[in-house]
């Protein structure tokens, strides 16, 4: 103990860090990114070296969307379920993510997020034209009873 007095701004700074640490750079709290995680309003035309894309900012305004998703073990499928460290996933990335944010925070070390298919593009090593509707998707993942 230094005999000084809690410095508020720092401890609620740390804090800050701690829950939200997407929302500092080079150690410093950024306020466009800090507007952006709880404003509706979001607009990144005044940002330095950044990445930009089309519909970046609706990209944002999803990752703020709860979800109800869950995830669903499948003991079957596994091997040493019941011992294993390591978890295998499937889903949609950003449902997933949002799922394990909360439950697991601070306690993944790594997660490898397949790439990208059914782009059209013919660039990739495996087949990536995969076309269903929603109603057989809904089927095909449990979401909806078959006929």
């Amino acid at each position: 103990m230094n005999g000084e007095s809690l410095n508020i701004q720092q401890d609620n700074l740390s804090k800050l860090k701690e829950q939200f640490p997407n929302l500092f750079t080079e150690d410093k709290l950024d306020w466009e990114k800090l507007k952006a995680a709880f404003s509706d309003d979001i607009n990144f035309s005044n940002e330095r070296y950044i990445l930009n894309w089309a519909g970046k900012a609706d990209a944002f305004k999803a990752l703020q969307i709860p979800t109800t998703a869950t995830l669903k073990p499948v003991p079957e499928e596994s091997i040493n379920f019941d011992t294993t460290e390591n978890i295998f996933i499937e889903g949609e990335n950003l449902e997933v993510l949002k799922v394990l944010q909360k439950s697991y925070y601070n306690k993944i070390k790594c997660i490898i997020i397949d790439p990208p298919y059914n782009t059209g593009s013919d660039s990739f090593i495996y087949p990536d034209s995969f076309k269903e509707n929603k109603e057989d998707y809904q089927k095909r993942i449990g979401d909806k009873d078959a006929e």
